[in-house]
């Protein structure tokens, strides 16, 4: 494993891989045990869109592992002033050891893996959001012993968020129902390579979706870059909401989780957001031990 574009890439076995290392380097963190294994390395940060779990938990990550992270703002880049991202994915070879890139294009990550020689890790695009979805995996192991077997419902936009889920729950033996408004369905491509390995629905129907779920997810209704549909939205999904209706449909044990951060009332009400408050913020924590594993495999993948 040299880079990591989007799950899609990726075997169930090379998940399982990556889920078995980051239970151990969170194993060896909380018992203060150093595991300098990229002692030495430097990875570039690029972002061009905001954040703070991904930025954190890679700069931490990073600091864990012995090596170095470098911030770098699109707008202090020359790839935010029309330099190519082929120029910049050659430039950046010669000087880091590997990349980390929060961006819009899926391309944009696609071209920095062709042109550049360093391993490339997808913190987020428009079409997916690989890290998130490993540490949603590995939290749900952690709360459920085991990944495979359980229904996995999300209830919301069919944004990069559902296109990742939708790809991790299959590869690793989830069923996946999917409840979003006509018109705001997840990838097409996305959809059918579902339907075709694995067990999977997609319904505007909230309750139906979350029949007998074992995982309840959500995310806000409008995402960066979609701000000025903000309100329009909030007509749209109404409904489209994890609350005690759908927690009364789901499995009496369901856990809730949110990739943050979270409307509170708006995809999710605050009483069920605090009911299932250890679960989300083990989830938010568990980016940074899925992404240091990440990070130790593109590395010795080099």
């Amino acid at each position: 494993m040299k880079h990591l574009l989007k799950l899609g890439d990726l075997s169930a076995k090379e998940i399982n891989q990556i889920l078995n290392l980051a239970d151990q380097l969170k194993y060896e963190k909380k018992n203060n045990i150093k595991h300098h294994l990229l002692k030495g390395k430097t990875l570039g940060l690029i972002f061009s869109k905001s954040s703070t779990r991904t930025r954190v938990s890679f700069e931490v990550g990073m600091y864990d592992l012995g090596g170095t992270a470098l911030f770098l703002s699109s707008r202090d880049l020359q790839i935010g002033r029309g330099e190519p991202v082929e120029d910049t994915a050659r430039v950046l070879s010669r000087y880091l050891d590997g990349i980390m890139i929060r961006t819009f294009a899926q391309q944009e990550v696609e071209d920095l893996a062709k042109y550049g020689s360093i391993p490339i890790i997808n913190g987020l695009t428009d079409y997916c959001h690989p890290c998130q979805v490993l540490a949603d995996l590995m939290t749900i192991r952690e709360h459920r012993g085991a990944i495979s077997g359980n229904k996995l419902c999300y209830i919301g936009d069919g944004n990069n968020m559902t296109n990742s889920l939708i790809v991790g729950g299959i590869k690793m033996g989830m069923r996946v129902s999917v409840a979003c408004p006509k018109g705001y369905e997840p990838d097409a491509d996305i959809m059918k390579w579902a339907a075709e390995n694995g067990d999977f629905e997609c319904t505007d129907d909230v309750l139906a979706a979350a029949k007998d779920a074992d995982v309840l997810y959500t995310d806000v209704w409008a995402s960066m870059g979609q701000e000025a549909e903000a309100e329009e939205r909030k007509k749209i999904f109404k409904g489209y909401q994890i609350n005690n209706d759908v927690m009364a449909v789901a499995k009496s044990d369901a856990m809730v989780l949110h990739c943050l951060p979270a409307h509170r009332e708006e995809e999710i009400t605050s009483e069920v957001f605090e009911a299932h408050a250890n679960e989300i913020f083990d989830q938010a924590e568990n980016r940074l031990h899925a992404q240091k594993a990440v990070l130790v495999k593109c590395f010795e993948g080099e």
